[in-house]
């Protein structure tokens, strides 16, 4: 896939969630008003069973994207050609709007640390990494979402901030960006930076998703979790990124601690009212 200056008109599919075991009879049975959902593709890379048994009813229902943590885009092992051709045949199946995965990586010497570790932010890893997602979009034959992390910890190596990374990176590979709200929040509370000037750094056009979720306060840092519901701070700051993004596809995590389908329902009318006035709000600037 060659770069192009110009990316293809957005798609808009609306309020989402992820989808959880937990829900999927709830989902089948009371059909409730989420306008797409976001699937992990590792639970869904099997030849058969309970999982696809539901991916399946419920696909027919509502628009999909899958979202994957194991791609370790920024190790230095090679691609896993397997795990690809795998993504590839489930694309296939659920034909999602888009496909992400995270700007991190999981492991090193075939070990996977079972975790989305930041990278350093240097122009050695900026080739390094360019040079891999256009070749993980090459063998999809599609543009990927890249999704920054949390992270606790920083390289001394590092040359750029990095949401200068995280905008070099789309421009090289040509790329888009799922932005986790959340994360930028947790990040910038551990590394004490403005969470504002991230937003400001990114190109509107590159944002196709919006992440919200919880995370755990433990005073002198913040675990971006999963098992708690959106805080205030980042609501305010997801009101922030829809004045500058714009209408982009939203939806809220929850893999821990998973509440009834009722209460990420509520919170999901949250984002509707704050996306919608905040909408109503730039165009009232603009006018």
């Amino acid at each position: 896939m060659t770069s192009s200056p110009h990316l293809p008109e957005r798609p808009y599919l609306g309020f989402g969630l992820g989808l959880r075991p937990t829900h999927y009879e709830t989902i089948l049975t009371e059909a409730p008003a989420v306008d797409w959902f976001e699937i992990i593709s590792e639970n869904y890379l099997i030849p058969g069973g309970r999982p696809l048994h539901y991916l399946d009813r419920i696909r027919e229902r509502y628009p999909m994207v899958m979202h994957g943590v194991s791609l370790s885009i920024g190790t230095q092992d090679p691609l896993d050609r397997e795990y690809l051709k795998q993504l590839r045949t489930l694309a296939d199946r659920v034909e999602p709007a888009w496909i992400s995965d995270h700007l991190c990586w999981t492991g090193a010497h075939g070990l996977n640390a079972h975790d989305l570790l930041p990278l350093p932010y240097t122009e050695e890893a900026l080739k390094h990494v360019a040079a891999r997602v256009v070749e993980v979009q090459d063998f999809l034959g599609r543009r990927i979402l890249l999704e920054n992390v949390s992270s606790y910890v920083s390289y001394p190596e590092s040359e750029m901030s990095e949401w200068e990374f995280l905008r070099e990176i789309t421009a090289r590979a040509d790329c888009l960006i799922l932005l986790d709200i959340n994360n930028i929040y947790v990040s910038s509370v551990n590394h004490e930076f403005n969470p504002h000037a991230y937003l400001n750094a990114i190109p509107p056009d590159r944002v196709w998703q919006f992440h919200l979720a919880g995370h755990r306060n433990h005073g002198d840092y913040i675990i971006d979790t999963h098992d708690e519901p959106v805080i205030d701070p980042v609501w305010e700051l997801y009101e922030v990124a829809v004045r500058r993004f714009g209408r982009v596809s939203t939806m809220i995590e929850r893999d821990d601690n998973i509440p009834p389908l009722a209460e990420l329902l509520a919170e999901l009318d949250r984002a509707r009212r704050i996306a919608a006035t905040s909408q109503r709000q730039t165009a009232v600037t603009a006018a």
